[in-house]
């Protein structure tokens, strides 16, 4: 058999705890269960390897590698780990882990020290026969220039002791630290390699050639050439890839060799230059691709003039066309560094890194993926989902014909260096928030790909959420005044008193003729097409400034998409915020009303929103230590000067307000409560407005319309019911795994249980918490939630949705032109940013 042909793969994977997803020293339990000589331990007790047998094609490699993985996995299952085949693991107790205790290992750990206890990596190696070590060492030297694109094709390891390395393959950086890793220097003959090994061995840099580590390498064992260059692959098509193009690259330059052509290399400077940049930006940036140009090129482009100088070896053992198609898949997916921290980015947490990369592991092909390469069949041609808004099967509605054209030419390699400049344009304007219990802030997240409300249902809608307000907004006034409706039986008088947001502090608001000023109604599509308000939000609705900006970022780094005429004008909507807010002065205020925007300041988790509304809407934005009320009148005390305050807006909780100091050290909350109750100023939203959002109350809104109204509802409530009453109760255990089990007083989509998506055991926690307090819980029927297309890094996912609008109530009841969509992630109906949730653009047609 002539020389490279035969192929050879070693992968190495973690082993993982999959209750922590920490790297655990746990590989000598699996190799007890495992053959020898196929599985071998490593460095770390926390690494096994694997060697696949010797093969002619990559079929033949790729079932070998399939069996092989399902083999690990399938043990590693029985002993409840995981095994991930990437680069590094982000999630790692160092002391927790252990090296292997030969001796060889031991006198590695001795000398080499931190090298040796922070070998916490993982790396794929391909081996291509090549008996003659002379025409080995001479392929080697002339290989170099094309390193860095195979190092890019396999870059898996962003994350590096719990944090983002900022490099795509971290592993590639700590494997350099190693004094013989990299390139060999120049060498031409199997003598001159050997030598050179003897000499390290002897300056006791090395204790034998197996610590050898080259970029590529005569094997010390095998009659082989080595690549030692590439980061583990979650993907088990990312290896045949590598060990496609890895073998077809020695082929021609082994004819090159043959044929006495000269070596001509770049300068070791350059070489190392590449490789840096192949580990700093992996497939999602430029690379220096020597064998085309010193200058950078897009990863595309250099990917593709690598596959272009491989072709004709490609095609003379019969892979062209596989890989060809798999690294025009690998272009369009990105690195799988790229996918890690993609997923990262959507839930904010590490343990959702480390589950891709175990179910990547895991999820290996039968035979050769029938998948469709992402550019050959479009971001959509696999799309499936009943119920979208925007694809019937793949076939996009006639609303969406020009978006999804427009996404469709961009390309998912294009969609995702639109991505890289979203989140330039959004760290650049501070568009960020916070979560809870979190130190830093995060960016808003926001899908490109935007959402279209047609004008008859946004006219609809408008119709319904004024109505909704307005009705709401008589029933706050009720409640704390006359309680017509609890005489009248409208509702039970124990749903509202034992509603969390009643506050006493509502009463004090008698004088103001709105009390819900700002509303944020959430809205669910089913798959029919019909509407329903999941949610009412009266207190201090977030959303507005983000929907605004929502739409800035569509026009600053999605200008192809066609915009249509009649789509509604955001910018309209911090001038509308204001003439509510001016309209809510009580009579005693100015002609021209001093109102100011109350914030939690930076710490908040809406910063970025408050700053905004209150710049575009030419109002102070303070904090509580600005406000001091002096004689019964709010002034905001800045700079040396006192001026009025008419109307605060708030944005900070009623809690938060109570208790928080003024601008003379004393609690705000008493003397301001005092001067809103003597008609001093205005709040907007009112304290004790959370007795409205309620969702024990939610189940009476519709028969609010028609108390206060006189009105049949416009807009329909998802089916609510109150497990304080015992026969609803009843239909409620009967029914659990078919409803959402809510808490009245959870927000965020905390303590919600989705009965059908939940497990047995689930159910029953549900069950005894509910049935503890049953006043506190209700219940809801299902909404089977639409789905809209949402980018995922590679192609159009269907996602749920829904859609925060937000009705302004002053003089009259106006929806603000700007609405927010909410994308749940992939396999949740929860869409709560906090909870792993992004946004979208919304185009509402007027």
């Amino acid at each position: 058999m002539p020389d490279a042909t035969t192929l050879g793969v070693e992968e190495e994977f973690h082993v993982v705890d999959l209750t922590t997803r920490e790297l655990v020293p746990r590989a000598p339990e699996l190799l007890e269960r495992l053959p020898t000589g196929k599985f071998l331990g490593e460095l770390h007790r926390s690494v096994v390897e694997t060697n696949s047998e010797v093969a002619t094609g990559l079929d033949e490699l790729r079932a070998d590698l399939v069996r092989t993985r399902r083999l690990l996995v399938g043990v590693a299952d029985a002993a409840g780990l995981g095994v991930a085949a990437t680069g590094s693991v982000p999630l790692v107790d160092v002391h927790a882990l252990e090296i292997t205790p030969t001796t060889r290992y031991r006198q590695m750990l001795d000398e080499y020290q931190l090298l040796a206890r922070e070998q916490l990596i993982c790396g794929a190696q391909v081996h291509v026969g090549l008996a003659d070590r002379d025409m080995a060492v001479a392929v080697a030297q002339r290989l170099a220039p094309e390193l860095p694109i195979l190092l890019a094709l396999t870059a898996s390891s962003p994350y590096w002791m719990g944090a983002d390395s900022g490099y795509a393959s971290m592993r590639s950086l700590v494997w350099q630290r190693w004094p013989t890793a990299g390139l060999s220097g120049s060498i031409s003959t199997a003598a001159e390699h050997d030598a050179l090994v003897a000499d390290l061995v002897a300056s006791g840099a090395i204790s034998d050639p197996k610590m050898i580590y080259f970029d590529v390498r005569p094997s010390a064992h095998l009659p082989t050439l080595e690549l030692r260059v590439g980061d583990a692959c979650p993907d088990v098509e990312s290896v045949v890839l590598l060990a496609g193009l890895f073998r077809a690259l020695v082929r021609r330059e082994r004819e090159a060799v043959l044929a006495g052509r000269p070596l001509l290399l770049p300068q070791a400077p350059m070489l190392r230059a590449a490789m840096w940049r192949a580990a700093r930006s992996g497939l999602e940036d430029n690379l220096l691709a020597l064998a085309q140009s010193p200058r950078p090129v897009p990863a595309d482009i250099a990917v593709t003039g690598l596959l272009d100088r491989a072709r004709p070896y490609l095609e003379d053992t019969g892979d062209w066309e596989q890989v060809s198609e798999l690294a025009r898949r690998a272009c369009a997916n990105g690195s799988s560094a790229a996918q890690q921290r993609r997923a990262y980015e959507r839930s904010g947490r590490l343990t959702e890194v480390v589950d891709l990369v175990l179910r990547q592991t895991r999820s290996a092909p039968d035979a050769r993926s029938s998948e469709p390469v992402a550019g050959d069949s479009g971001l959509y041609g696999h799309y499936v989902a009943g119920g979208d808004e925007a694809l019937a099967g793949t076939e996009p509605l006639p609303a969406y014909a020009g978006v999804l054209a427009a996404l469709d030419r961009l390309g998912a390699a294009g969609l995702r260096r639109r991505e890289t400049a979203r989140d330039d344009e959004q760290r650049a304007r501070g568009v960020t928030f916070m979560v809870a219990g979190e130190a830093s802030t995060r960016l808003f997240p926001v899908d490109l790909v935007p959402r279209i409300v047609p004008t008859d249902e946004w006219g609809a809608l408008q119709a319904g959420l004024t109505q909704r307000v307005r009705a709401l907004d008589a029933f706050l006034h009720d409640v704390y005044g006359e309680r017509a409706a609890i005489a009248d039986g409208v509702i039970p008088g124990w749903v509202v008193d034992s509603a969390p947001g009643l506050r006493s502090s509502g009463a004090l608001m008698r004088r103001q003729r709105v009390r819900a000023h700002i509303s944020g109604m959430d809205l669910v599509r089913d798959g029919d097409g019909g509407w329903f308000v999941l949610e009412d939000n009266l207190r201090v609705p977030s959303g507005i400034g983000y929907a605004v900006q929502n739409r800035r970022l569509t026009k600053a780094v999605m200008p192809d998409l066609p915009l249509p005429p009649q789509v509604l004008d955001v910018e309209r909507t911090p001038q509308l915020l204001r003439a509510v807010l001016e309209q809510a002065a009580l009579p005693g205020a100015a002609d021209s009303p001093g109102v100011v925007l109350l914030s939690e300041g930076p710490a908040g988790s809406a910063w970025f929103e408050h700053r905004m509304l209150a710049e575009e809407m030419g109002v102070p934005v303070v904090v509580t230590t600005d406000l001091v009320v002096q004689d019964g009148t709010v002034l905001l005390v800045r700079g040396g000067t006192r001026k009025r305050v008419d109307v605060i807006y708030l944005r900070i909780g009623e809690n938060d307000l109570l208790h928080a100091p003024s601008a003379d050290g004393w609690p705000l909350g008493p003397p301001l409560l005092a001067a809103v109750d003597a008609g001093r100023v205005a709040l907007a939203n009112a304290p004790g407005n959370g007795v409205g959002d309620d969702k024990a109350v939610y189940a009476y809104v519709a028969d609010f319309v028609k108390y206060y109204l006189g009105e049949e509802p416009l807009l329909a409530s998802v089916p609510t019911y109150l497990c304080g009453v015992p026969e609803q109760r009843e239909h409620v255990l009967a029914r659990l795994p078919e409803l959402v089990l809510k808490p009245v007083d959870g927000y965020g989509g905390e303590g919600v249980l989705i009965g059908p998506t939940a497990t047995e055991e689930e159910l029953e926690t549900g069950r005894r918490q509910m049935l503890a307090a049953p006043h506190r819980w209700i219940a809801q029927e299902t909404v089977q939630l639409s789905t809209h297309p949402t980018f995922d890094g590679s192609r159009l996912d269907p996602r749920h949705v829904d859609l925060r609008a937000f009705v302004f109530l002053g003089d009259e009841a106006a929806v603000a032109p700007a609405a927010l969509t909410r994308v749940a992630p992939q396999g949740s109906m929860i869409v709560n940013s906090s909870r792993g949730g992004g946004s979208k653009d919304t185009w509402l047609l007027g």
